[in-house]
């Protein structure tokens, strides 16, 4: 039996998933109209999260962040069988998922941390990817289940937290990036170009292809061989801050960027790479 805790658009198509494969599952949310949904699936709800647990051999969290996790695992305890094992998918502080670890180990229960890298829609189809860390023993027996959730289940090693912490490490990525695609399309509109003329740009264009090769570039440390010097980057920056202005438009990230290259230009770096500007963060 399994159960799973947190309803919203991720937990819910994990729920349907599940039951798809011929899963028995109980689920239970705070509202409880979300988890109630589910029984037209085949899902049992719970208005009581104790009695939702009861009986499940797996526990599955798709929750808000550590305290949601804290709380809502201190109200089911009650109702865990010995010896439950408790699946946290939840984006979680590393700290948090090593603390939880080792308390429900205390307790008698193994606790994994499993953060994702999917939407509702991967979550339905059980495609996208899948993180864990820690006890190489524990990874192993739970393999299974977790692959057959997702498309691609990735194992950083025994270290508790890891898979935590390149969770939010991912999570950051997606933030800048799309943040960038923000400014780029607010560039976009400040000069007047079209939608149809960036999807023929980036059809034919892949800026995404050179991310392996531009983290090795940034982490080898050597900046001295350029491919874009920092000082004509910092030019182009500031006709993107130009052309923005002229039209009364905001730039989110950008602004932040040139700060950051005036600074590395100051301390002599202008006729390197432009990539120098992460130099303190691989130093």
């Amino acid at each position: 039996m399994i159960a799973f805790l947190g309803m919203g658009l991720l937990g819910s198509n994990f729920v349907k998933a599940l039951i798809k494969k011929g899963n028995q599952v109980q689920v239970w949310n705070r509202t409880a109209a979300k988890a109630t949904a589910l029984e037209a699936d085949g899902a049992k709800a719970f208005a009581d999260v104790t009695a939702a647990v009861k009986g499940a051999d797996v526990v599955h969290l798709t929750l808000k962040d550590d305290s949601t996790v804290d709380e809502v695992l201190a109200m089911a305890a009650p109702g865990l069988q010995p010896g439950a094992v408790i699946i946290d998918h939840t984006t979680t502080s590393a700290p948090g998922a090593i603390q939880r670890t080792r308390e429900w180990k205390a307790k008698g229960f193994t606790y994994l941390h499993a953060p994702v890298f999917m939407g509702p829609q991967n979550a339905l189809e059980s495609t996208g990817y899948m993180l864990v860390s820690g006890d190489q023993a524990i990874v192993a027996k739970f393999e299974p289940i977790l692959s057959q959730m997702t498309g691609k289940l990735i194992n950083f090693g025994p270290e508790e937290g890891r898979a935590a912490g390149m969770k939010l490490i991912g999570n950051s990525f997606l933030v800048t990036f799309t943040a960038g695609i923000a400014d780029m399309l607010a560039l976009a509109k400040a000069l007047q170009i079209p939608q149809d003329d960036l999807n023929n740009l980036f059809a034919a264009w892949n800026p995404g292809a050179g991310l392996p090769a531009r983290m090795k570039r940034m982490s080898t440390g050597v900046y001295d061989n350029p491919s874009w010097e920092l000082n004509m980057a910092r030019k182009d920056t500031g006709l993107f801050m130009e052309a923005a202005a002229k039209a009364g438009i905001n730039l989110a990230v950008i602004p932040a960027v040139a700060q950051e290259m005036d600074r590395w230009i100051a301390k002599g770096h202008g006729n390197d790479d432009w990539s120098v500007i992460g130099k303190d963060a691989v130093s």
